[in-house]
């Protein structure tokens, strides 16, 4: 059984996730007039150092998906919640409150560029058959299964999701 679907919270390069963001440059700025935009550079996903082996099989990640926006009626977030999860029951758990949510669920994928691009369109695109409020995504984590756990045995981050479901924070 496949496993599909998307989080928010954030990218972070520590303890081996890696940085989602807006430009692929690394380090330092660059001077540039005002008004100027700011070209974007990437590694395409897949791309690999000649000698390295291929990553062509499919990986769990770990995905926190964090949305925010103007409240909404506690019950109706839940309700919302607990439609998305059952449409799609790759959902872990998630919490939330009137004016925020947290999603938490495993993707199968590629790389983390897939599972990254699945969770970015998550919200979004089941935000009408779930009747998810307007909300926008303002964080995304997303750390490969050894990371996470290796997280959970040194203390850090949230422990195991349990109890599934939606949950107040």
């Amino acid at each position: 059984m496949g496993v599909t679907g998307g989080s928010a919270a954030r990218a972070e390069g520590e303890a081996g996730g890696s940085v989602v963001g807006a430009a692929g440059e690394a380090g330092g700025s660059v001077a540039r007039a005002a008004g100027e935009e700011r070209a974007l550079t990437s590694v395409a996903a897949g791309d690999r150092f000649e000698g390295e082996e291929p990553r062509d099989l499919p990986r769990l990640w770990h995905v926190t998906l964090s949305v925010s926006g103007e409240e909404a009626p506690l019950k109706e977030v839940r309700r919302a919640l607990e439609q998305l999860a059952h449409d799609h029951p790759f959902l872990l758990t998630s919490r939330y409150a009137n004016d925020h949510a947290e999603i938490r669920y495993w993707e199968e994928a590629r790389d983390l560029h897939d599972a990254a691009a699945v969770a970015l369109r998550l919200w979004g695109e089941h935000r009408q058959t779930a009747g998810l409020p307007p909300w926008e995504i303002v964080g995304l984590e997303v750390i490969d299964r050894q990371t996470y756990h290796q997280r959970i045995a040194e203390g850090y981050g949230p422990p195991p999701a349990s109890p599934v479901g939606a949950h107040p924070f």
